[in-house]
């Protein structure tokens, strides 16, 4: 199932929680060799995660995490404005768009998990008002993106081949919605349901706050 889970609210799942900091880890230090923090207990944090994002996590049927990404408003601190800004040429500034950081995928996940997490994104730009996400990638999401069909659009590229780093924007639309429904074999009222459960409302377009 999809979840949506503020910092603050982590607490509540220790195992899901526990499991997406131990995959990233996995994931950006160990297979990608990013220079992050590992602490002890093998858990890559940053200090964003003290920022109470909002975290988007794909959840296994053992309660375990198999892919997630976070996202923080842009009229705040940022990865891109902190760390990025000369890739992105300009300062990403507007409360339409949030930045979303630290796509992940558990070893093993299931090849419908990224269009799963990319539609639950979605669904907060649908609720939320939004008009773009806007994120760091590195050369190998490219290909994760066109295969779930939701490419973004492309600011800048820093370096080249498998070294580069570019910053996208992402837009959302019924087309782009459909695909991704496609893509991840999860049925549009069930994607609703999942949001409806973790806001307490359903997803009604434009509504302001959670």
């Amino acid at each position: 199932m999809l979840r949506y889970i503020h910092a603050r609210d982590l607490h509540a799942y220790p195992r899901l929680s526990a499991s997406m900091f131990r995959d990233r880890a996995d994931q950006f230090a160990t297979r990608l060799g990013w220079d992050v923090t590992v602490d002890a207990d093998g858990l890559e944090r940053d200090g964003y995660d003290d920022m109470d994002p909002l975290y988007v996590i794909a959840e296994g049927p053992e309660g375990l995490h198999r892919g997630s990404m976070r996202f923080l408003p842009t009229t705040g601190d940022t990865m891109i404005r902190d760390h990025f800004s000369d890739i992105a040429e300009a300062d990403i500034c507007s409360p339409a768009i949030w930045e979303c950081t630290r796509f992940c995928l558990a070893r093993g996940a299931s090849p419908t998990t990224a269009a799963a997490l990319m539609l639950a994104g979605g669904e907060l730009m649908r609720a939320f008002s939004l008009t773009h996400f806007v994120g760091v990638f590195d050369a190998r999401m490219i290909r994760i993106y066109a295969r779930t069909g939701a490419s973004p659009e492309v600011l800048g590229v820093q370096g080249t081949g498998r070294d580069a780093i570019s910053v996208g924007l992402w837009s959302f639309g019924d087309e782009a919605r459909a695909r991704l429904i496609e893509r991840s074999g999860i049925p549009s009222d069930l994607s609703e349901r999942w949001f409806a459960e973790a806001f307490g409302h359903a997803v009604e377009e434009g509504r302001a706050a959670a």
